[in-house]
């Protein structure tokens, strides 16, 4: 299940950046795909985002070991990352799209940038899937959101947290 979000957010990443990404210049549209140059450079790239009070960090999800159970590998979190179960709380990121369009209703907040159409940012534990109330306008700069934080210990696609009913917020 992991190669399907793989091969899904290659999908995307070649839909949005053929069809351009409102605000993006002409002229960085023009150039080949088979670069990494369709995506703007980011400030945030050499550094993480800033932690912000009232804000889950990325560093509080990471804490999370791969262990085996039988013949697969599962997820074992944290005390502190088992206590947000269910929880409404506050997440810090960048959007990496799973839908078309200018907005998305579905998204993947991730810790770092993207800079490449091709490859995810980091591993499960820098990723949550974002299911929003309402459709939220794609950025390439971090967003924060709130919404109802899910720890999953056992999901086929092979993410770790997901977030409902997310509504986007000011910093």
């Amino acid at each position: 299940m992991r190669y399907f979000l793989s091969v899904l957010m290659l999908a995307t990443s070649l839909s949005v950046a053929a069809q351009g990404v409102p605000g993006q210049s002409k002229e960085l549209m023009k150039r080949p795909l088979d670069t990494d140059a369709n995506l703007p450079p980011s400030p945030y790239a050499s550094k993480p985002l800033p932690e912000l009070k009232g804000v889950v960090s990325w560093k509080t999800l990471a804490e999370v070991k791969t262990i085996k159970q039988k013949d697969r590998f599962m997820p074992e979190f944290s005390k502190g990352v088992v206590t947000l179960d269910k929880k409404e709380i506050r997440l810090q990121g960048f959007m990496m799209p799973l839908d078309m369009g200018e907005k998305q209703k579905r998204f993947l907040l991730v810790a770092l940038p993207p800079t490449c159409s091709f490859c995810l940012p980091g591993g499960p534990d820098q990723m949550v899937e974002i299911q929003a109330k309402t459709p939220v306008k794609y950025s390439f700069e971090p967003i924060v959101v709130s919404g109802r934080f899910a720890v999953l210990r056992n999901d086929e696609m092979g993410l770790y947290y997901r977030m409902t009913d997310a509504v986007p917020i000011g910093k």
